[in-house]
């Protein structure tokens, strides 16, 4: 099946493909036509967060960390050798507990490094005036310097997720091309960067409209060829702090992928898998690919506009299980696998490629649990241990401090108006941070980990919020905060922030924008013209998760930082701290 495509795409796919050595035809089927198809087997991680440190578990079995993860991954490579990839779909990094965060989650870098053979190649450093290798030659949409990643013999591959996104453009960048951080250097000096691609096809320079990773990398597989391209979800803006994505644009995901595909295409590369993030959900089973499934969520739709010539879809942003076949564009179903988060799991893909025509012929997968107890897991490669315990002895002195002591758990789950035990000490903690502040608010999805009865440790205070935004006051007016809390209810989703020093009611039946009712600020009814000081942290004030009404607040002031206020409000109160629900927030019928 042959596309057309606009001048100034052709002349882009051709320099493309040849920069990736694209050009070069497959090698004659061995043996003839008849030849046995060529065996590649995909090994998937999906939003690791950085968890290389054990204390996850499932069906209260200990599961995952990096020593575990990685014999698992080592054991199912062995069944295949020369003939795996490991790859990853995105939040390989971000929200991710001390040791791997504190340490600008170079560790969790480190650990994919751990698994990449001898073709793989660390990005040129920046500003270099190096001349870029011969092979493959420089990508003309992507800086010189991440020539190196594209070497088709590499094993590994992986995409951007939101959460790549965290610190920023400039931070990214640095993570995965090299250089030391101005707080580092940390285990490694200096610091090299990933030493495979990172892909990133929809992820656009605003201004030169090139995208600032490579869009897609070609991996040469037992004799046949294997195309990636990686896309993260387009709701980036809404998922990260603003200024840190200033100039960038994110693009269609499905529209980014099909306007890709050609350039694969016209130079034989027929068996294509995306690395998309975004994700969905189904029920779990055991075992591999079963039809007849059912799949929730907007990989549905995604996968649905993707041209049929995509046979496999790595998924993640969900943090479920997904193991399945959807239609594409043409209803020919593609394999969509998704394997949990956190190194609890990875996806296990065995396909099946004709030699002659390069096209996968079967696919198959399975969704494998990284018991620690169990298997491989009992074992624990010792090269990942060893890096795991190297990132937790750096980081020890700080996180194994006791900060306070909890007489019952805060845990982050919503009750059915919407407010988290968790929710309310949070942000009773921003409010008593920030003299004159009469209301906080703070975004659920910030909240990432669960507080236990018991003794509180610094790390355990930065689990919950391992972002480090700062804190800002702002003035609003009632008329703007009843705007906003109406606005909790304006996506397909609500989004209820967890608040402090105001209290109201809202009805689900009643109509869009009017469903917030008896809203009272310190006891007292919401004046509509009222002036009020509000504080929020650094990516809700600047209009994060779809809080626009935030970026609009005057009077504006930094004051501290989120963890900061935590720690010392828990430290400030009566031993052990025991709050009540604050029943800030109420349902109506």
């Amino acid at each position: 099946m042959r596309r057309r495509i606009s001048r100034p795409r052709a002349a882009l796919a051709v320099a493309l493909a040849a920069a990736l050595g694209c050009a070069h035809r497959p090698p004659p089927a061995r043996g003839g036509p008849e030849a046995a198809p060529a065996h590649v087997r995909l090994l998937t991680l999906n939003d690791l967060h950085g968890q290389l440190v054990p204390g996850k578990k499932v069906d209260g079995r200990a599961v995952g960390s990096a020593g575990v993860l990685g014999a698992w991954l080592e054991s199912s490579r062995a069944g295949a050798p020369g003939r795996t990839l490991l790859v990853q779909a995105g939040d390989l990094v971000g929200a991710s507990p001390p040791a791997s965060a504190l340490l600008q989650d170079e560790p969790t870098v480190s650990f994919v490094n751990l698994f990449a053979n001898g073709s793989c190649r660390y990005a040129e450093p920046a500003g270099s005036t190096a001349s870029p290798p011969a092979y493959p030659a420089p990508v003309p949409e992507v800086e010189p310097r991440f020539a190196p990643w594209l070497d088709p013999a590499c094993d590994v591959v992986g995409a951007v997720g939101n959460h790549e996104f965290d610190e920023g453009r400039g931070e990214l960048l640095r993570l995965l091309g090299g250089g030391n951080h101005p707080r580092g250097p940390f285990l490694e000096s200096p610091w090299r960067g990933a030493r495979y691609p990172t892909l990133g096809a929809n992820v656009v320079d605003r201004a030169t409209g090139r995208p600032i990773l490579p869009p897609f990398v070609v991996k040469r597989v037992d004799g046949v060829r294997v195309g990636f391209i990686g896309v993260v979800t387009r709701e980036v803006p809404t998922l990260v702090t603003p200024a840190g994505i200033a100039g960038l644009d994110f693009l269609d995901e499905a529209e980014t992928v099909n306007r890709y595909l050609p350039v694969l295409e016209r130079e034989g590369v027929k068996a294509i898998v995306v690395l998309l993030h975004q994700g969905g959900d189904e029920a779990p089973y055991p075992g591999p690919t079963r039809d007849g499934v059912t799949v929730e969520g907007e990989i549905v739709d995604l996968v649905a506009r993707l041209d049929p010539e995509v046979d496999v879809v790595v998924a993640g942003h969900t943090h479920a299980f997904l193991n399945a076949r959807l239609p594409t564009a043409s209803g020919k179903r593609a394999l969509v696998v998704e394997a949990y988060s956190a190194g609890t799991a990875f996806g296990w893909i065995d396909l099946e490629v004709d030699r002659a025509s390069g096209e996968v012929l079967t696919s198959r997968a399975a969704v494998q649990t990284t018991w620690a107890d169990e298997g491989p897991g009992t074992s624990p490669d010792r090269a990942s241990a060893a890096l795991q315990a190297a990132a937790e002895a750096r980081v020890a002195p700080l996180v194994d401090r006791v900060v306070a002591r909890a007489a019952v758990p805060f845990p982050r789950a919503a009750d059915p108006s919407g407010e988290s035990r968790l929710g309310d000490l949070v942000t009773d903690a921003q409010r008593a941070a920030v003299a004159g502040a009469q209301i906080a608010f703070t975004n659920p999805g910030g909240l990432r980990a669960d507080l236990p009865a018991g003794p509180l440790s610094w790390g355990a205070l930065f689990a919950v919020q391992p972002f480090g935004n700062a804190l800002v006051a702002m003035t609003l007016s009632g008329d703007q905060l009843l705007e906003l809390l109406d606005g909790q209810w304006a996506g397909a989703e609500p989004r209820v922030l967890q608040v402090s020093g105001l209290t109201y009611a809202w009805s689900a039946s009643a109509p869009a924008g009017k469903r917030v009712r008896d809203v009272r600020v310190g006891g007292a009814p919401l004046e509509a013209s009222g002036r009020y000081r509000v504080v929020v942290n650094s990516f809700l004030a600047s209009g994060g998760d779809g809080f626009g009404i935030f970026a609009a607040g005057i009077d504006r002031a930094t004051a501290g930082d989120d963890l900061g206020a935590l720690v010392g409000y828990l430290g400030s109160l009566p031993q052990p701290v025991e709050r009540r629900p604050g029943a800030r927030i109420r349902t109506l019928p």
